[in-house]
């Protein structure tokens, strides 16, 4: 069975997709870029503040769902720069500090609407 997650504690879907999906125990959260869900628009600074938003966004969502960081099993990183790995990961090291999910990081050619950092999650309860 199939369930869409959706909650204004993050930013609504910027294309025809659901923030999350969970199937079967297993949550998949769409990518969440660093947009402040209560104005719309990205938060000031650099990766770190982009990443510091994208993790309270696939928090909200998480909350929404009923799971939580502690259900993470995969994480995918999108970055604008790889260079801003170290800075990003600072951040990331915050969120999971045992048990880490698995992860994969990757510098891409250009993200949505020029964002540094776009982080994809799976959960599984």
């Amino acid at each position: 069975m199939k369930r869409i997650i959706n909650t204004e504690k993050a930013p609504k879907a910027v294309g025809p997709y659901s923030q999350a999906v969970e199937a079967n125990g297993t949550l998949y959260i769409s990518g969440q870029l660093p947009i402040d869900p209560a104005t719309g628009k990205f938060v000031e600074g650099g990766v770190k503040e982009q990443t510091e938003q994208v993790f309270k966004n696939i928090e909200a969502i998480l909350d929404a769902a009923g799971y939580s960081f502690n259900d993470v099993v995969k994480s995918t990183v999108l970055l604008n720069d790889i260079a801003d790995f170290a800075a990003m990961n600072e951040v990331y090291a915050t969120i999971y500090t045992q048990d880490m999910p698995a992860r994969a990081a990757y510098q891409v050619a250009k993200l949505p609407m020029a964002a540094l950092v776009e982080i994809e999650t799976i959960a599984v309860k």
